[in-house]
């Protein structure tokens, strides 16, 4: 017979999956002992750029009951953005994957109050937040403890199920429940593809990322100038790029998604070079309307073209 703890992680994970969540894992809430100097070295040594946020709430960001009165337990999610269509002009400035559709954090969060309704209706009161890669928690660790996936060399959460192209989520609630074995295997083996095809070499080792190098700091993050020194090795991404997960022999267990928010915008990717490099802001607007690509604005988003125009 099932006690509680177990019977509310199991229909939990079956509400996610009913909701489209394609994985659930549940760890218990509590210090983060490896992440803390694995993050404070991180910081320390500047690869997160200008990126200032990443040095706030240190403590939060180790500790998720430091977020949630009386958190007991972490209910980790993935939601999958793998698309079926890509864009057709081969020499068209590149967008990445996740952004052909709506803002990915609407859509996700729209999911993760509808489990927590869910559960507070079939468990009774429950306090909890809804995390979306929009506040201190570490998604990865997170992950990686409830058996999602393990942290792959280009320091993305890989599944043997499904590869990496997919988002992370979490619930922290104030409930007790069956925890998930965390993943303790690395699968990377001896494979560097990720490491070997990063354009600009911002995967200085496996598992450390210099955010100031990647092409998606440089194409969202980054708000002034993009370096000079970086002309010849954008690879004609203009917003975000998919480079290192596109090499992983993991996602070859990619399957296109099901969601329907996450469906290309009309005539997205159809456009040609020529037309992003006419781009107007109405036109802008029209087919970024509720993306994530509106983070860029539209001014950002032409400093990304005339950037990778220069050497193209």
């Amino acid at each position: 017979m099932l006690n509680n703890s177990s019977r509310y992680s199991k229909v939990i994970k079956e509400e996610a999956l009913r909701l489209g969540f394609m994985q659930c894992g549940i760890s218990k809430a509590g210090f983060l002992e490896e992440e803390a100097p694995r993050l404070e070295k991180w910081l320390n040594q500047n690869h997160h750029g200008k990126m200032a946020y990443m040095e706030n709430h240190f403590d939060k960001r180790l500790d998720p009951r430091l977020l949630v009165e009386g958190a007991k337990s972490v209910v980790s999610l993935t939601l999958n953005y793998f698309p079926e269509q890509s864009q057709t002009d081969p020499d068209a400035p590149k967008i990445s994957k996740y952004a052909f559709g709506n803002d990915y954090h609407e859509v996700i969060k729209v999911k993760l109050f509808q489990l927590l309704e869910f559960i507070r209706e079939q468990i009774g009161e429950v306090s909890g937040r809804a995390f979306v890669d929009s506040a201190p928690v570490l998604d990865r660790a997170w992950a990686k403890k409830s058996g999602i996936g393990w942290v792959g060399k280009n320091s993305n959460i890989i599944s043997k199920k499904s590869g990496s192209f997919f988002f992370l989520a979490e619930l922290i609630i104030d409930l007790e429940l069956e925890q998930d074995m965390p993943f303790s295997t690395d699968h990377c083996g001896t494979c560097t593809k990720c490491i070997d095809a990063c354009p600009t070499e911002a995967i200085l080792s496996p598992y450390i990322i210099d955010a100031k190098k990647c092409i998606s700091y440089l194409t969202i993050e980054l708000k002034d100038e993009i370096p000079a020194n970086f002309s010849d090795k954008m690879d004609n991404w203009m917003f975000g790029c998919d480079v290192c997960q596109d090499v992983c022999p993991w996602n070859r267990f990619a399957v296109p998604h099901a969601e329907p928010q996450f469906q290309p915008k009309e005539n997205l990717l159809q456009m040609k070079k020529e037309d992003w490099m006419d781009i107007t802001e109405d036109v802008f607007k029209t087919i970024f309307k509720n993306s994530a690509v509106k983070r860029t604005k539209f001014k950002g988003l032409t400093r990304n073209i005339d950037f990778i125009k220069k050497t193209s």
